[in-house]
């Protein structure tokens, strides 16, 4: 692939894995060519292209002005002498309106735009959304509509749409989809957008406001218009000068203005809206295909007949629709209906409601309009699971996005073709929604029962989305890590889904082969990643002493899990015993989420990933090492990353040290286990060594792991012994048989004898009622274990020489000698040819060199020639060790020479070399409790005096060189010259104040005046009197001044630094000396038990059993130990307790703490101020419904008064008032649920037969409220359209009245899409069967109806007078209807009669007669039926046996036949 293709690539493409959402940055003027490049060519704009007046000067019936319209369409030569249509003369072109738009003002409020034509694909707008705005795909869509012009809304309901409406746009990640004006509804949003992005702080929010405007009726576009598009254009609001006209709304982020080609007209973007929202809601939610589309959900506030029918079209489209009840007009109707039986929202009702809410408004409302708008909000009210009402007076304190939500998920659970994935998309949405509140409320309810397989997807999605509580909540309802994580697939998704991190460019390197460079993102496509390359990666993080974690085999598990509940609300997996384990099959679930969690970087799933670890102290040492090694390789120290790797590192260290804290307080023995166990898990490394490598000093410097290395120092000496008692042993051994000294396996025999002692007295008291001797035999004999035996003679002198502090003390004393015969060579015994001395030197010396090459090749871990060579030179004092023999070699090859020059050099680099030998006894001096810290404040000390040198050196050589340039003319002799310009200032520090500045000083005979005598200095310039001429006051300043920088602030600065390192060194000097004291301890523990220069037999022995014989290395056991499976499986346990009572702790003091006692106590009183504020609005809202109700009761009193009177007065005569209606509304109304919608005691009457929509057809029926569907009620406005589908005659209205409907009107005459007027028979049979032996699950034989997209029951028109036989042969076929004839004339009849179905008319309906016949499964029947099963496969119509079950997917009649063919069987429905 050429350059050019690979650049092409990374401009269209995301990142791999977690990367995807994150697009590459490019210039922005690139990005405006690209975007303005892509809407030329797929956006379009509409113009008129005939220009006829319509009756006004200048003005074209389109709208616009005459000068707006190009020549062509002013003098067209298409069009002559036709009339103007819309569709015919306006015309599509590129658009010339799009790009940034800017509002100015507070915030410089920046958004984008784009004037698109109504007939623009959604798809390419959908393309441009996310694509070219960068928009990321929402996970809910909020389509808010209602009132177009401005009212008025009670302050705390406003408040509470606010609040609500941003909350769950940003929760969700939502788009609010508006109609974009600055007025009404989408003011309230604009506003409420305004408040976040204040409040918030942010330049650009994160709430995505999408304007859906019309074009024609936009002021001061021309500021938006230009060919190229406007980056910004700058648009200003003028709501004085709009006249009716409307402005955009200023804190909306983006618009799309629909053009029609004409001005001034509302509602253009009505059908192009819709269109959008569908599309949207048809996309797949989240990153993988679940099948879980984007649910979208209308909120209406106030709203007119406009938004009647936008909420009658959304809950037809199966849309949810939230309705503030208070926000004013329709929605407060809908609101006092929304809990009403159908039966109760009359017409009378309606008109009641539409006069009070609407008021003056109502007055030029047609007669039909208000019997269609009744017809509409039944059919509203008839959906209770779409429509959610929100009461601002409820008991329930929440804002408008719990209700947004909540009707999502009623909406979503009321599905009854959905069953178990109602739920599961429940979920997924609340997962997609980030919403714990909503999913502990709604969906883990006690109804639902989960299981582990059925949260995995949502599992999977809230660890990819970043969603620890979630994942919390997850794994407290029945997830399980172990069968989560169980197939290899699942962590290689997870590893693929990534988020951008320093961990994922690393991986996508090593996937690459190395050809990422730093800052760039990996290309997708390339090659998957697998477990292996997460393996490398992780080991070469953690280190070389690590085996893999993951095999390149299949990734499997070998043992199973016990879940272990936990009171941290967590699960911890522990495997089973019993079973085989290898190291190298090993599987822990816990570990693998907890790793993907450290890599990212992300503290909170690691939290939660760590309280499923099964080894926690190594997971979380590991979990350090492995984050300090990212840090240090990220290469830039002051990044936050890196920053935050490092806190986080520090954080588990931590855990680390309480988790054995609380080991260590139980149980110090098996504590110290735990730190040298070998952890298979974690590469088969043990914790100490974790720690070592993750520079964990804290935990190092711990009290139970020091306890630990103590108990290696000491050896199989008892760590109780005193100093003196060790040395005195050393020198009389034989002391040791007398007792003098203690070993540890005395103390473990005398503990034992406790232990048992104890246990036997225990087990006296238990059995000593009891007489059975069998009882007391099994509890006795077996138990006993084997007992620990006493040392013998050649053990204890073993064991005593061989302890690392035996070895050091006589390391020490060979050191000692080895100085002190140095020392005597040099200065007393040096001589021409050596001296037995100088060669027993010589021989120590070379066992100092065979131990040193010992240490270099010795693999104490087994980590590797080249990680061990690479630590040996890491090693200050390794490197002070070969430099030192280095030196001495350099001194005895100058020193063996005859020549008398070079055998003193020797001399001298031999002297300088004891110097060396003398310092590197400050290196075994670091075991040492008081002279270690001292010594890591040296060398801390000698860094900061290394870089004052630095600063000093500045000074002396700039006043050096400007005195020996003012006193010396042209010296010319080195030496003097650097005496002159840097050792004399160097000096003049300590006190040595120059005599050759000070004229009264000058001796002419202490100098040379030409420079030639080479043991006295040049004379200075001197004058015809042999005086010195320099000027003799500048000289004196210039040493003033020198020694005032030089002597007094640099000093000073220097003391001060030393005390601020010795400050700042000695609060840790305990930590960190504890630290180097491994290093010490391990060398001792390795090294041979003879000292130099005897330590050369031990020299021999090793090479001649490595080298020779080729023995293996003996492993130190007290640095690493395996562990038998059982004693691993209770220690693991032990400590998994332990991690549960130290996360305990820590919860209860967190509680504890004065932070959040303050903090609990400011909720409690937040929360007590809103109920207080809540309840007064309440009490005066509900004091003003009464009010208003008692004068509502008093009006109607009155009236009912007067009818009365006339009545009396008329003496029988009807009076001259009608009597009032009295509606029999309680004041009082149970609002449990926001829409508790009361079912009706009968079914509605045919709904489906009065949907105003005619199906297959432009035909609209004439609405037909509940009230007037009944023949014998009058309906005078009923004038109903008559529609054939095919030619007929039978449209005269004579014999059209000869067939009525017997359910009542329906709101369309003529036969309509049936074949006869009257009813039309349609006959079903039930062919049902037993799917299982034990009868549990009940099929029935379906077809599938490609018209209807649904499977139905077989069955087919029966003509009038047609018998039954000859109507089940059409439908089952003449062979197989022979052989079921006998058995279907004695099937039972399920149903017969009328069916409610959307092509009925008032004329004509169908009816049908549902027949039912139960196949036994083992005859030749059911082999027929299956043979026809499989031979209509390839047909148009498929059979298929179905179970009968709700889940059903046939039309409602035929699931009620298929309920009550269920009651039958004694079968669940």
């Amino acid at each position: 692939m050429d350059e050019g293709a690979v650049e092409l690539t990374l401009v269209q493409t995301l990142a791999v894995g977690a990367v995807k959402g994150r697009y590459l940055t490019l210039s922005p003027s690139f990005q405006r060519c690209s975007l303005a490049s892509w809407i030329t060519e797929n956006i379009r704009k509409k113009e008129c292209c005939f220009y006829v007046e319509d009756g006004r000067e200048g003005i074209c019936k389109c709208g616009y002005p005459k000068i707006q319209h190009c020549d062509e369409a002013i003098k067209p030569e298409d069009y002559m002498g036709e009339q103007w249509d819309k569709h015919r003369h306006v015309r599509e072109v590129p658009t010339d309106a799009f790009g940034d738009i800017s509002f100015g003002g507070l915030g410089q409020k920046t958004g984008k735009y784009v004037r698109v034509s109504s007939d623009t694909s959604c798809e390419s707008l959908y393309q441009l959304m996310t694509e070219h705005w960068k928009l990321r795909s929402p996970n809910l869509l909020i389509s808010v509509t209602g009132g177009a012009k401005n009212f008025h809304i009670k302050t705390h309901l406003k408040d509470k749409f606010r609040r609500g409406l941003i909350k769950v746009a940003q929760t969700t990640g939502a788009w609010i989809l508006t109609g974009g004006t600055h007025a009404g509804v989408m003011k309230h949003v604009g506003m409420a957008v305004r408040d976040y992005t204040l409040s918030s702080g942010l330049t650009e929010g994160q709430i995505v406001v999408i304007g859906v405007a019309p074009w024609g009726v936009i002021h001061n576009r021309h500021a938006l218009v230009h060919p190229e598009g406007r980056f910004p254009a700058y648009y200003t609001l003028d709501e004085q000068g709009q006249g009716r006209l409307s402005c955009l709304d200023i804190n909306h982020t983006h618009f799309l203005l629909v053009d029609d080609g004409t001005h001034g007209h509302y509602g253009v973007e009505i059908e192009l809206r819709a269109r959008l929202e569908k599309l949207i809601s048809q996309q797949s939610l989240g990153n993988r295909e679940s099948g879980v589309t984007i649910p979208a959900v209308c909120v209406v506030l106030d709203g007119g007949p406009g938004t009647l029918n936008t909420i009658y079209n959304a809950m037809l489209k199966h849309t949810p629709c939230v309705v503030l009840e208070g926000s004013g007009r329709l929605a407060d109707v809908i609101a006092q209906v929304a809990a009403l039986p159908v039966s109760k929202v009359t017409l009378v009702l309606i008109n009641q409601l539409m006069k009070k809410f609407f008021g003056q408004e109502y007055k030029s409302f047609a007669e039909v309009q208000v019997i269609e708008w009744t017809k509409k909000i039944q059919d509203i009210v008839r959906m209770p699971h779409l429509l959610t009402v929100f009461h601002i007076d409820e008991d329930k304190n929440y804002d408008v996005d719990v209700a947004i939500l909540q009707a999502l998920l009623k909406a979503s659970r009321s599905n009854e073709h959905a069953g178990r994935q109602s739920w599961e998309r429940q979920l997924e949405l609340a997962v997609a929604w980030n919403r714990v509140d909503i999913a502990e409320s709604e969906i883990f309810t006690e109804e639902s029962q989960w299981t582990s397989c059925d949260l995995h997807p949502a599992m999977f999605s809230a660890l990819v989305g970043d969603k620890p509580e979630f994942v919390r909540l997850l794994l407290e309802n029945g997830v399980c890590v172990r069968k989560f994580l169980e197939h290899e697939d699942t962590l290689c998704e997870l590893y693929a889904h990534l988020p951008a991190c320093f961990f994922l460019r690393k991986l996508a390197k090593r996937v690459q082969g190395g050809k990422i460079r730093r800052g760039q993102e990996p290309p997708p496509g390339s090659t998957k990643i697998s477990l292996s390359h997460v393996s490398e990666e992780v080991r070469h993080l953690l280190g070389s002493f690590t085996q893999p974690l993951y095999v390149p085999a299949r990734y499997r598990m070998t043992r199973d899990d016990v879940r272990l509940a936990v009171p941290s609300k967590g699960l911890v997996d522990l495997p089973c015993s019993g079973e085989e384990w290898t190291p190298d099959t090993v599987w822990d679930p816990g570990r693998d989420l907890f790793l993907w969690a450290i890599v990212q970087n992300n503290r909170e799933l690691a939290e939660i990933g760590w309280e499923q670890c099964r080894d926690c102290i190594a997971a979380a040492l590991a979990a350090s090492k492995i984050l300090r090694k990212l840090a240090q390789e990220s290469g830039e120290d002051d990044t936050e990353e890196a920053k935050e790797m490092r806190e986080l590192a520090s954080h588990y260290e931590k855990q680390a040290i309480g988790v054995f804290s609380e080991c260590h307080s139980w149980d110090g023995q098996r504590a110290q286990k735990l730190l040298i166990r070998v952890s298979p898990s974690w590469g088969r490394s043990t914790c100490l060594w974790l720690s070592l490598e993750a520079d964990a000093m804290s935990f190092i410097a711990h009290s139970g792991v020091q306890a630990l290395l103590t108990q290696i120092w000491c050896g199989e000496l008892s760590v109780d012994n005193p100093h003196w008692k060790v040395l005195l042993c050393m020198v009389f051994f034989p002391l040791i048989y007398t007792g003098f000294l203690t070993f540890r396996r005395d103390e473990d025999i005398q503990r034992q004898a406790e232990r048992t002692e104890q246990q036997k007295l225990a087990m006296d008291s238990v059995l000593s009622g009891s007489s059975d001797a069998k009882t007391k035999r099994h509890y006795r004999g077996p138990s006993q274990r084997p007992e620990l035996k006493p040392l013998n003679c050649s053990s204890r002198l073993m064991s005593l020489f061989t302890s690392p502090q035996v070895k050091f003390y006589w390391n020490i004393a060979s050191y000692f000698g080895f100085l002190w015969l140095f020392a005597v060579v040099l200065m007393i015994d040096f001589q021409a040819y050596p001296s037995w001395r100088e060669l027993l030197l010589y021989v120590w010396l070379t066992s100092l060199v065979c131990e040193e090459v010992r240490q270099f090749y010795h693999d104490f871990d087994g980590s590797g020639f080249r990680r061990k060579a690479k630590m040996y030179i890491s090693d200050l004092w390794n490197i002070l060790d070969v430099l030192s023999i280095m030196l001495f070699i350099v001194g005895l090859v100058c020193r063996l020479q005859a020549s008398g020059t070079v055998f003193y050099v020797g001399k001298v680099v031999l002297c300088i070399d004891f110097i060396i030998f003398c310092l590197r006894l400050m290196a075994i001096f670091t075991i040492s409790r008081t002279l270690g810290p001292k010594i890591i404040i040296v060398r801390r000390m000698m860094m900061d005096l290394f870089f004052f040198m630095f600063l000093l050196s500045i000074w002396v050589v700039a006043y050096g060189v400007a005195k020996q340039g003012i006193l010396i003319h042209n010296e010319d002799r080195l030496n003097w010259i650097i005496r002159g310009a840097v050792y004399e200032p160097y000096l003049i520090i300590f006190g040595n104040v120059p005599t050759n500045i000070d004229n009264t000083q000058f001796d002419i005979s202490s100098c040379s005046v030409n420079g030639s005598d080479p043991l006295k200095p040049k004379c200075p310039v001197l004058n015809d009197e042999d005086m010195p001429a320099f000027p003799e006051w500048l000289t004196i300043i210039m040493l003033c001044v020198y020694l005032l920088f030089a002597n007094i602030l640099l000093l000073n600065l220097l003391i001060a630094i030393f005390n601020y390192t010795f400050q700042e060194v000695q609060d840790n000097t305990d930590t960190i000396w504890k630290f180097q004291r491994y290093e010490l301890i391990k060398e001792y523990h390795s090294r041979p038990a003879l000292p130099p220069p005897f330590i050369l037999l031990s020299h021999l022995v090793l090479f001649i059993r490595g080298v020779l014989l080729r023995y293996p290395a003996q492993r130190h056991k007290h640095f690493r130990q395996e562990l038998e499976q059982t004693e691993e499986e209770e220690l693991l346990s032990w400590e998994a307790y332990m991690k549960d009572n130290y996360l305990a702790s820590t919860r209860q003091d967190k509680s504890q703490s004065v932070e959040h006692r303050i903090q609990d106590t400011a909720e409690k009183v937040g929360v007590m101020s809103e109920l207080l504020e809540r309840e007064q609005e309440m009490v005066s809202a509900t004091v003003a419904k009464r009010l208003s109700k008692l004068e509502e009761q008093v009006s109607e009193s009155t009236k009912a008064l007067r009818w009365i009177i006339d009545a009396l007065k008329s003496q029988g005569c009807k009076s001259k008032m009608q009597p009032p209606l009295m509606t029999g509304k309680s004041s009082d109304r149970d609002d449990g649920e926001s829409s508790g919608q009361e079912t009706d005691e009968e079914s509605a009457p045919h709904s489906l037969a009065r949907q105003l929509q005619y199906p297959s057809s432009p035909v609209k029926r004439f609405p037909v409220p509940e009230e007037k569907v009944p023949w014998e009620v009058n309906f005078a406005a009923y004038l109903p359209p008559v529609y054939n589908q095919q030619d007929s005659s039978d449209s005269d209205p004579s014999v059209l009245d000869r067939h009525r409907n017997p359910e009542g009107r329906t709101g369309i005459r003529g036969k309509g899409a049936l074949k006869t007027l009257g009813p039309n028979h349609i006959l079903h049979t039930v062919l049902t069967r037993w799917r299982d032996a034990e009868h549990k699950v009940l099929e029935f034989l379906a077809v599938w109806e490609e018209a209807e997209k649904r499977w139905a029951l077989p069955g087919c028109s029966a003509k009038p007078g047609q018998s039954l036989a000859q109507a089940l042969e059409r439908i089952l076929g003449k062979k197989l209807h022979n052989k079921t004839k006998s058995k279907l004339e004695a099937g039972e009849e399920v149903y017969k009669g009328y069916v409610d179905d959307s092509r009925n008319t008032d004329n004509a309906w169908i009816e049908t007669t549902v027949i039912t016949l139960h196949c036994d499964k083992h005859t030749p029947l059911m082999a027929d039926l299956n043979s026809s099963v499989e031979s209509s496969l390839p047909s148009l119509q498929p059979l298929q046996w179905r179970e009968v079950s709700r889940a059903a997917c046939v039309c409602p009649y035929q699931r009620e036949a298929l309920r009550q063919i269920a009651q039958s069987h004694n079968t669940h429905f």
